[in-house]
């Protein structure tokens, strides 16, 4: 009898436990923010482990609600919940590892856990894995009241820039849960980003709960998501307002500040959540990113900022700026108007540094990320001397500041990055990216999207190279309208989603046909213009393999005999192993100087961007006299990989041969800037390009440089007395 009632005792202050932590999120639900501090202090000192980590969590206390979890863990080893909940205190602090391994510890003890499925959900979500979807539809097959899974369903779907479903799936949240305030948050999104601030769900929302600022901050990302960077600041600003104690809203807010620019306040909002034990990476690296920053020049002229690292700004400052003074030139007359702010492009030697730029984290193979104004961008000393062409990345984001700000960045995902890949290879056919191998089994496997799903290949992709796929059909998309309509009409569709018309409105209304139609027409004349190729790749393939088999028996004979059918069933590849390249050693080994430079013609032309290959095309056209060719040919590799010696020597005395000595004297610039280790050379070759530029005092100053590095160099010797004379 002792036993039973002691027992029964037990079960008491369990159910009073709990309820008491219930109330606690109602008081926190409410509104009531000190209230439920109240409350969580007085359940922080329970006897009962997981009590006191749920409410040192909502104290943000976040060791001791670790520490916490782990004794209630060995306590009830076989209890899922519990290792869901620490599951999700990992997942908020970016150990996305950790939390995966927890429910993956909570589906072994109980295989259908809701809780456990919607979790892996939620990690899945987070890097925009469409794997997402599917463990939701798990999570609410198990257990069809799964308010989380539905709540992420309706988030993804958002995502993918289908505001119709995500607000149907938060209204079976709302049957679920008819006081779910974050299934309101989703449906006050879609109306603000509709640009209807007056929504009711934001007015149900402050009313139930006047502090519940996760309703701005679920709309800032959405908002940022959508390249709608200064609305989303303004958003977490009024989250903050409600609840200075939202971190993650602060964190959004301190990243994006910095995106646009705004450092000091950006440091004061990511330092205040590091105080408060918010020391996870996102949070961490910026921190670390902004302290580097002393490490750059600031350049200001005129409607450009340009920020480079001071190890490279002498030698990247001449060519970086004439390009982005070039684009900003072509543009402005192609989209007929003028920024309203000055244009800031900053270059990261580190690609990891500008990986934290953009995302706060290391770990994102993107080349260059747009915000609003500001363009951030790899450095060409960050990549493989031939993997990156950095002017090329320069006018693809460029692009984005025009497209989004004639739109106040109210723009679909696939047409601003079609246009940008359309405007790379409008500037010169030789930019842009080539048609690459999951482009051509996507296009043989008929994989493109319809036009009106495009975004979804870009935010939700449903197997590997989606991504670089919808690049691909997203250009060729917008390259398609422009040779069938002519450029006015990508104007005129800009304009159109700058009224936050749809893809299927603007389609119909642009084009004057059904989306649908618009398909049938576009795959027919893209796989026309890429029939050979696709039809061609197994044969290629077996080709690549029967000519690598000829250059291991140097049977020169077979392979020109072999390879040129081959290279012309695939002419875009100009990676490593082209047979531009080997079809040029095999001329060469024949001694045919002549047809061999014509083989790397073809390869520059097709986009080739291997600074050795192009070398070796300068030298063969300076044997034949052609100087200006050869410098044309060493210009080409100024956009892909500056930082060469040789490459600024050689292009500067062909400059000089030519009759360019402005050319010439910016190559000497930049070889000085290197700091190479014949600097009496390098100064001499400066002094000389200044005094055929008719600049004899800057070339005297330079003459007086070489000497003192070398105060014997007989050449500059022999300068400074014409010069003096």
């Amino acid at each position: 009898m002792i036993t039973l009632r002691l027992a029964g005792l037990l079960s008491l202050a369990a159910l009073l436990s709990a309820q008491t932590l219930e109330t606690c999120r109602q008081s926190h639900r409410r509104g009531n923010l000190e209230e439920a501090d109240r409350c969580y202090l007085a359940l922080s000192a329970s006897k009962d482990p997981y009590l006191r980590a749920e409410a040192n969590w909502a104290l943000d206390r976040y060791q001791e609600a670790n520490e916490a979890f782990k004794e209630a863990l060995k306590a009830q080893p076989k209890n899922p919940d519990y290792r869901v909940r620490m599951g999700y205190l990992y997942l908020y602090h970016e150990q996305k590892q950790d939390a995966v391994d927890l429910f993956e510890e909570a589906l072994a003890i109980r295989k259908d856990h809701a809780g456990a499925l919607t979790g892996l959900a939620a990690v899945a979500s987070e890097g925009f894995d469409s794997a997402a979807i599917e463990l939701a539809e798990k999570a609410l097959a198990a257990d069809p009241k799964q308010l989380d899974a539905r709540l992420l369903l309706a988030a993804i779907a958002l995502e993918d820039n289908n505001p119709r479903k995500a607000v149907e799936e938060a209204d079976k949240a709302l049957q679920v849960d008819p006081e779910s305030l974050e299934a309101l948050a989703l449906k006050a999104t879609v109306d603000l980003l509709d640009d209807k601030p007056g929504t009711p769900h934001l007015a149900a929302i402050l009313k139930r709960n006047p502090a519940f600022g996760e309703v701005y901050q679920t709309a800032g990302r959405f908002f940022v998501l959508n390249r709608r960077y200064e609305e989303g600041i303004a958003l977490y600003r009024k989250a903050l307002e409600l609840n200075p104690r939202l971190y993650k809203a602060r964190a959004e807010l301190g990243l994006n500040l910095m995106r646009l620019g705004h450092d000091a306040e950006a440091k004061q909002h990511l330092e205040a959540c590091y105080r408060a034990g918010n020391t996870y990476p996102s949070v961490g690296n910026p921190l670390r990113l902004l302290d580097s920053y002393k490490n750059f020049r600031y350049i200001k002229r005129d409607n450009i900022v340009l920020k480079l690292h001071q190890r490279e700004a002498d030698l990247l400052l001449p060519y970086v700026e004439e390009e982005l003074r070039r684009a900003i030139s072509a543009y402005e007359k192609k989209y007929k108007f003028r920024l309203d702010r000055p244009v800031q492009l900053e270059i990261y030697p580190d690609h990891e540094d500008f990986a934290v730029r953009i995302l706060g984290m290391p770990g994102m193979g993107a080349l260059g990320v747009t915000f609003v104004n500001v363009v951030a961008m790899d450095s060409p000393s960050g990549r493989r001397p031939g993997e990156y062409h950095w002017a090329s990345t320069l006018w693809h984001e460029l692009s984005h500041v025009y497209t989004l700000a004639a739109t106040r960045q109210r723009m679909p995902r696939w047409f601003t990055e079609g246009m940008a890949v359309y405007e790379e290879t409008a500037t010169s056919p030789e930019w842009g990216d080539r048609i690459s191998p999951p482009v051509i089994l996507a296009i043989r496997d008929k994989k493109l999207l319809p036009v009106a799903q495009l975004d979804r290949g870009f935010v939700h992709p449903s197997y590997p190279d989606q991504v670089v796929v919808s690049y691909f059909q997203a250009g060729r998309v917008c390259m398609f309208i422009e040779r069938k309509w002519g450029f006015e009409k990508l104007l005129d569709m800009t304009r159109a989603f700058g009224q936050l018309k749809t893809t299927p409105e603007v389609v119909q209304e642009q084009l004057g046909m059904p989306p649908e139609e618009f398909d049938k027409q576009f795959l027919a004349w893209v796989e026309e213009q890429t029939r050979v190729t696709v039809e061609g790749f197994e044969s290629w393939k077996k080709g690549m393999q029967r000519i690598s088999e000829l250059v291991k028996k140097e049977d020169h004979d077979q392979i020109l005999k072999e390879a040129p059918a081959v290279r012309d069933l695939y002419p875009d590849y100009v990676e490593d192993g082209n047979l531009y390249a080997v079809l040029a050693d095999t001329h060469l080994a024949r001694g045919d100087k002549k047809a061999a430079a014509g083989e790397l013609e073809r390869y520059a032309r097709a986009g080739g961007k291997n600074p050795a290959s192009l070398k070796l095309l300068a030298t063969l056209l300076e044997e034949q006299g052609k100087t200006r060719e050869a410098a044309e040919a060493l210009s080409r590799i100024n956009h892909i990989y500056p930082r060469d010696e040789e490459l600024h020597r050689r292009l500067g005395d062909l400059l000089l041969a030519a009759g360019d000595p402005a050319g010439a004297v910016r190559e000497f610039q930049a070889l000085v800037a290197m700091k190479p280790l014949d600097q009496a050379a390098s100064y001499f070759s400066l002094a000389r390009a200044y005094r055929s530029a008719g600049r004899p005092e800057e070339a005297k100053e330079q003459v007086l440089l070489s000497l003192e590095a070398a105060p014997g160099y007989r050449p500059a010797q022999k300068l400074l007395l014409e010069l003096s004379q």
